[in-house]
């Protein structure tokens, strides 16, 4: 039997990188279990900055991380991967010189004193990708765009989390391939997966959403059903752009 993934809340957020000058003001969201939560807002909202408290790599000034009811506030990075928290961050970051195979083997940090399970676990991803299989062999920088944002996605998936943290998926993919990593999304969080979204694609963003958090100047600014969005989202995009 699966077990639920963990509901995510994050409570009265207060973190930056220098100090008295927070990123986030007391920011606050749930995410559900099995549902999208998407977090939209201009540049220098705090939007990647959140993400980064969630996976534990900015301590909070003040305010909680709760998965369920166990508090992972300020927990080092590896305590939130043992707690099944996943971070795909913004921009690439594959390790050309590596194989794909390799880049894969390196999100199964959680499994590496048993190179058995860490072996199966690169394996199941393979088959959960088919197209990264007849590639596992090449160095990672040789790949396209797109081929590189699946082996990101399956370096993510390896350690099998249930809270996954996405910044920025679609950024620099052409289209169909960036429609291509969407439906995975969707995908993922059908398996039941708690999935806390950050995009600047707005329309992307809003149309695979369950609920829509938008942040302003590290606060939160509004949030609701995607369906209050849909029909404002040029005069939200414009509103943060000063036009």
């Amino acid at each position: 039997m699966t077990v639920p993934a963990p509901h995510l809340r994050v409570t009265d957020m207060v973190a930056g990188y220098t100090a008295g000058r927070p990123v986030l003001r007391g920011v606050s969201l749930s995410a559900a279990s099995g549902r999208i939560t998407v977090v939209l807002g201009p540049n220098g909202a705090g939007k990647s900055t959140l993400l980064r408290v969630v996976a534990g790599f900015l301590a909070p000034t003040s305010g909680t991380v709760h998965l369920d009811d166990a508090d992972i506030s300020g927990l080092p990075p590896q305590a939130h991967l043992a707690h099944g928290v996943g971070l795909l961050p913004q921009g690439r970051s594959i390790f050309p010189e590596l194989s794909v195979s390799e880049n894969i083997e390196l999100g199964g940090w959680t499994l590496r004193a048993d190179r058995k399970r860490l072996r199966e676990a690169v394996d199941r991803m393979f088959v959960r990708y088919p197209e990264l299989r007849a590639l596992r062999d090449r160095p990672a920088g040789n790949l396209s765009g797109g081929q590189q944002r699946i082996v990101e996605i399956a370096r993510l998936m390896v350690s099998n989390p249930r809270v996954l943290l996405i910044d920025e998926p679609s950024a620099g993919l052409s289209p169909a391939v960036a429609t291509r990593v969407y439906e995975e999304l969707v995908g993922l969080t059908a398996e039941g997966r708690t999935l806390l979204l950050v995009d600047q694609d707005v329309r992307a963003a809003v149309r695979i959403a369950h609920h829509v958090y938008v942040l302003s100047s590290g606060k939160n600014d509004a949030d609701g059903d995607p369906s209050a969005f849909e029909s404002d989202l040029g005069k939200l995009v414009r509103g943060w752009l000063g036009v």
